[in-house]
């Protein structure tokens, strides 16, 4: 065998080395960071629960998760260590809010309201106007010109009936 043949099966070990070994660096990072835990930090599960740790064992963990509510979870559960001020701002609620970021509300309370409000804040009425505006006037002529749905069916059953009356005229000339 040539190794051009070899070539693509060198390639694919090659890949699979490397994609083990950084899983392999992960997962030693993970343990590391559950081993350095200790009592009073704050951590996330790995579903998403936050809480803070009281105690560390051997393969366990007991959590706080709510004042006075403690439960004991795998040290294989615990997602991430938290920064002691990440972990405040997330119990807390309080995100900092930045000078150069626009502030977006996270629900639909501030779109509905009422039309005083929205003058009185300055803000612009996408509302309908109560006024039509004036190259509406032009349409609205047009649409009375128009004939009314009921004639202009009537219209096209008359013509399908002469079509097939020439049909049948026709058919009989033969």
């Amino acid at each position: 065998m040539s190794i051009v043949t070899l070539l693509p099966f060198i390639v694919l070990i090659g890949a699979m080395f490397l994609m083990t070994r950084s899983a392999k660096k992960k997962q030693q990072a993970a343990a590391q960071m559950r081993n350095e835990m200790q009592a009073g930090t704050g951590i996330r599960t790995i579903g998403g629960m936050y809480a803070t740790v009281k105690e560390v064992h051997e393969d366990t963990v007991l959590l706080e998760v709510a004042p006075g509510v403690h439960a004991i979870y795998a040290k294989n559960a615990i997602g991430a260590v938290l920064a002691d001020e990440e972990y405040n701002r997330i119990l807390d609620g309080a995100d900092p809010i930045h000078g150069d970021e626009p502030v977006v509300p996270d629900d639909a309370s501030s779109l509905t309201g009422d039309a005083a409000e929205a003058e009185k804040a300055g803000k612009i009425d996408l509302g309908k106007a109560a006024e039509a505006p004036a190259d509406a006037e032009p349409a609205a002529d047009e649409a009375k010109d128009a004939k009314p749905a009921d004639e202009a069916k009537d219209t096209v059953k008359a013509d399908a009936d002469t079509v097939k009356d020439d049909k049948k005229s026709g058919d009989d000339a033969k």
